[in-house]
Order: C-alpha cells, then structure tokens, then sequence
C-alpha cells in the first residue's frame, strides 16, 4: 500500500533519530572477534583460503569476478534491469508473488520480496533492502520495515537476487546469487552489518550453505583467468555450483507492518506459496505423491539430500501441507527422544539451524545438525569457533542476540556436560566469551635435528608471549623466548616438551603444550617436502573413493581436469590448488585435509597413516606428519 498519507506519515517518522519499538534489535556493543581472519570475521568462511601474501581469496574482488563469470559468462545480468529481463519479471507470464517483513533476526533489513517462478522451472527472487541507519548503528528496528513498505529511495541500500536456472549450457538447476547496489549496478562487494564491505558471493554463500572452494589457477584456463571451482558432490558439476541453497521463509521470526495489506495475516497465504516455490528447489531422496513435491528432482547418490524440506513441511503440518499458516514447532525426535528439546529449541534454532539445515552432503550429512549426535560430532569445533573465536554465529544480529539471551548459557552447559567437559563457563557458571587470551602453537610434530622456528601465531586476542621448557631431555636451545616465532634447536633425538603462556594486558591465558619429537633420520625433512610427496598418498588408499569426475568427492586420479585432451602439469596444477584449498591456514589443525583421513566426519573412516590417537613421530601416523609438516612449510607445490 503506497497512499501518500501513509508515505509521509513513515517519511516522518524516518527523518527522526530512532523508532525505540519493542521490536527493535540494537547491539550494546560491537561483538569481539578474532584478528586471525582479518579484520572482521563475520560473513566469512571459517577457511577464507589464506594466500601466501596474507591476503583472502575468498574475500577478494578477484573471487567475485571468478563467481559471475561463471554464472553469468555472458554478462547478461551486470545491472538490475538485466536481471529482471532474463528472468521475466513484469512479463505477464509465469508466477509472481510479493511480500514485505522486517528481517529481524539476521541482517535487520526491511525486505521487499518478489518471487517469480516461471513455466519451464526456474525461479527467481529479488529482494530490495532498506536500513534507516542515521546514527552509523547496525541493527534491526521497525523504520526499516516502514521504508520497505512505502520504498523510500532515501534508505533503500540495494537489491540481493537469486537464480535458481540452469548454467548457460543447459543441465541441471542451481542456486546462483547476485547482488546490485541502489542504482542498480551489479557490486562486487557490499557491507551487510556495518561491519565493512566483504566480497560476493561469500557473504551469501556463507549463509546459504556453500562451500568457499578455492579458484582454479589461471594456468591453462579458456579465460586466462582464475575460474570458479567446479564443485565436488554436486548434481550440476557447473563452475559456479557453490552447493548453496535457497532458506525458507522462517515466518515466526519476522517482522510485519500493521500498515493496511501489509499485515503478516494479509501476506501469509502469499508467504506459504513463496515456501512452496522454495521447497521446489530442494532434492528430494525418493518420488512422493504429494503435490509440493512433484517438481523436486531426486537427489543423487552423493549431494546435499534436502534435509530443510522437513522444516518447510512440519510448519504447514506435515505432508501435503495441510494448513495455511507457518508454525515452527519443529524439533528432530533424535533430541527429543535424548532429551535435548531446549538446547535444540532456545540455542540451535535461533543461533545455527538456517545456515547449518543447508549444508552437507549425503556422506557427510552431519553438518546439518538434525541429529544430536551429529551436533555432538561437532563439539569441538563449536567450542573452538563460538568460545574461543568468537566467529559464530556467522551474522553479527544473531551473534548479538545469542549473548543477550540464554542460548550462550544453554550451549555452555551442553558443552561442559560430561563427557565432552570442555572449558566453556566461568567460575560462575556463565558463558565464557571470545576476547580472552588463549595461547595457541602449531601442533605436535616430528621435526630433524637442527633449527626449526615455532609459531604462536594461531593464538587468539594475544599480544605478549612467553615460552618455555617443560621436558628438555637433549639440552636443546630455544632463542627468543618471549617472541612469536621462538627458534628450537636440538642435536640429540628425543622427545621435548614445551609450554606457551600469552597475554593482552593483564589477562592472562591457560598453558598451552607443544610436543616435538626429533628424529635424525626423518625424511624427507619438513623443508623439502612437496605436492608430489602428498599425491603419493592421496593415490593410495584414497582412489577407493576419491577416484573419478563427477557427482562424487574431488578426484585424486590423474585425469584430464581442464578438458584439453592432456593430462600434464596443468591438471597437476589445477588438482594441487583443490588440495591445498583444504587447508586452513588460520587453524592449521583443522583443516580437511588432516582432519578427514583421520576419520573425522569421514565417510570412508580412518586411512592408514593417519592415526592421530598416537604420538608424533608414530608409524601409525606417518602420513599425518607428512601432511602436518608440508602444511606448516606453507603447502609448496
């Protein structure tokens, strides 16, 4: 509804300094994150593939450019207009449908939303967002959903769009994401949160359930330039296919006007239909005889499975979805049945479900959490990126709220409870918080006897450092003591034992413990190690799995990657920036390429050599060491 009165009643109420609704989310204080991924880490994925020149590709505008050269080789959808023609929108055929809400729980956004789904399948959403943000503070208040009702040009911030089509040479449809700025034009970057400007598509592939792949390397490309990786476990194999999916409509947590057709009662026949387009581009695991699943395609035997189709479907009451408004209510019977409800209902639905439904893939389906026990699988890292961190939840509103209420509370409890026991409350029993000081070294390892420089790089919010000797059996040296890169020296084999301890003022953090183990004879020595050492390994036992193109793991054969008709240097190349892709240089500890083999999350469980139950230096664990000390050296080719 855009009557004049109603236009200059809300244009008023814009011109003033703050709405002061009890809708309103505003944080009390910028949420503390770790300088390990830069700057700010919200927005980016927890692997932003660090470069050898500190910079992230994930986080580049050369990334960007890679993503919509793949999407769009055409360069057909470079402005709005463009877009809107491609896809039809204001043609007069296919279907559209509008809504318009306050995005309350994640970017704080007024959302205009139009919906289009045409007659051969493809879908379409552009959605313009307003954010009436006079004081320079990021949050949601009720303005911003007035300036979406009555589109005022004046706080209008931009366009997200999606695709949901075919790549330009036909197949199967994926999502593809864009996003223009108020005039239109296509960015390669925006800021979302106030938290600074991050690249396309990663502020909306982390969020959707993409994967951060890392670029194929210019060599030998049609281009000449970087492309966007060719994805693994994907139904498409399209450049471009970031695995990511659509979110539902979650019509609980938003936000509605009472301005006259705007109401969430007068838009909620139109919401249920815009969840029904939604579900249509989800997988589906077997054929079913209910109508909303008749457009759905059967999942392959290796992709994400369409897991959120069950939220979808248990908010309109189950199959055929019977009723005509969204009620979320759903909780999986495995927490249940192990009495988790409240942990699942106050912490992960609000903090992790939206992002978490949508990733995964069938073999690896416990990133989406609709188990307890795969959320329990991922105890550690949960600890490690929500206590310790600080960079999840991913979005800065919802990691505002997750402080401001009990969910850090429930997750803390969850996380100390036998037999996990992390440390994650203080000695009041409250959440403990990222911003302390936690010493961090590089892992336990075996080394060669002489020098070899250690790091306490990977500590968080640390600016002093203090190392020491716990256990120094062969008289070894260590140099510069209170650095971040200490130099170790030992002559004689052993096992040593060292301890770190840092700071930021007065705080102070825990000890951490470093365990080398020197041995002469190993070899080849961390320095001289190369891809080719770690290709040997891979094209062992992993070709079991990991051994052809197409819809299954990334390939460790040698075959012909860039379609020439060769297999040469460029292929090795093009297979050696995947690898290396699956290390995270932030956390070296854990990264996929030291973490699957080792049986975590692992579909083909524990591969020889990797047995991180026994020491360093074990035979058990020869081809973890490898991996570990390549990686440490910066992964050479």
């Amino acid at each position: 509804m855009r009557t004049s009165s109603l236009a200059l009643v809300v244009i008023s109420l814009l011109s003033g300094c703050g709405g002061n609704s009890p809708n309103d989310i505003y944080p009390t204080s910028a949420p503390v994150i770790t300088p390990a991924n830069g700057p700010d880490s919200f927005l980016l994925f927890p692997n932003p593939q660090l470069q050898a020149d500190g910079t992230l590709q994930t986080n580049s505008a050369e990334y960007a450019r890679a993503y919509y050269a793949a999407i769009d080789p055409n360069n057909l959808r470079s402005t709005l207009a463009g877009f809107k023609s491609v896809n039809g929108f204001g043609n007069g055929t296919g279907t559209e449908l509008n809504a318009t809400f306050g995005d309350s729980r994640d970017l704080g956004y007024g959302r205009r939303m139009t919906a289009r789904k045409n007659a051969d399948g493809t879908v379409a959403f552009l959605v313009g967002n307003y954010l009436v943000n006079t004081a320079g503070v990021y949050g949601y208040s009720t303005l911003n959903l007035d300036a979406a009702v009555v589109q005022d040009p004046k706080w209008h911030k931009g366009t997200s769009a999606i695709e949901f089509s075919p790549s330009s040479t036909g197949g199967i449809s994926f999502a593809k994401f864009y996003s223009f700025d108020a005039a239109g034009n296509r960015v390669l970057s925006l800021d979302l949160d106030g938290r600074g400007a991050k690249a396309v598509p990663t502020t909306c592939l982390s969020c959707h359930g993409g994967r951060a792949d890392p670029l194929t390397p210019a060599q030998g490309s049609p281009t000449g330039l970087a492309l966007f990786a060719v994805p693994s476990n994907s139904a498409s194999m399209a450049r471009g296919d970031a695995q990511a999916h659509l979110h539902a409509l979650e019509v609980d947590v938003l936000d509605f006007s009472t301005a006259a057709g705007y109401s969430r009662a007068a838009q909620e026949a139109t919401l249920k239909a815009i969840n029904k387009i939604i579900l249509g581009t989800y997988p589906i695991p077997l054929a079913t005889a209910f109508t909303e699943d008749a457009g759905r395609r059967i999942a392959t035997a290796n992709e994400w499975q369409g897991t959120a189709a069950n939220l979808i479907k248990n908010a309109y009451g189950g199959d055929g979805l019977p009723n005509g408004n969204y009620r979320d209510s759903y909780l999986p019977t495995d927490w249940q049945a192990n009495g988790q409800s409240t942990l699942y209902q106050s912490s992960v639905v609000p903090a992790c479900r939206a992002c978490h439904i949508l990733r995964g893939t069938k073999n690896q389906a416990d990133l989406d959490f609709d188990t307890l026990a795969k959320f329990t699988s991922y105890a550690a890292r949960i600890k490690e990126h929500v206590v310790d961190r600080g960079d999840m939840p991913l979005a800065k509103i919802v990691a505002d709220q997750f402080y401001a209420t009990s969910m850090a509370n429930n997750m803390a409890l969850f996380l100390a409870s036998a037999p996990l026991a992390f440390v994650s409350q203080d000695n009041a029993g409250n959440a403990l918080k990222a911003g302390r000081p936690i010493a961090d070294t590089d892992p336990d390892r075996v080394i060669p006897t002489g020098a070899t420089q250690l790091s306490a790089a990977a500590s968080l919010f640390s600016t002093a450092y203090q190392w020491s000797f716990i256990s120094n059996p062969g008289g070894a040296t260590l140099s510069n003591p209170n650095s971040v890169n200490p130099i170790f020296t030992a002559t004689v084999n052993s096992t040593y034992v060292l301890q770190l301890i840092s700071s930021k003022g007065a705080a102070v953090s825990a000890p951490k413990t470093l365990t080398l183990v020197v041995n002469s004879a190993l070899s080849p020595v961390p320095s001289a190690i190369r891809f080719a050492n770690i290709k040997t390994v891979l094209q062992g036992s992993c070709l079991a799995c990991h051994v052809a193109a197409g819809a299954a793991p990334i390939s460790y054969d040698n075959i012909d990657r860039n379609g020439d008709g060769l297999i040469d240097t460029t292929d090795d190349a093009w297979l050696y920036a995947e690898v290396r892709g699956r290390i995270n240089f932030t956390d070296i500890e854990s990264s996929p390429l030291l973490r699957k083999p080792s049986g975590e999350h692992h579909n083909g469980g524990l591969q020889t050599g990797f047995d991180v139950t026994t020491l360093a230096g074990n035979a058990l664990r020869i081809n973890y060491d490898l991996f570990l000390n390549w990686a440490l050296n910066g992964a050479p080719q």
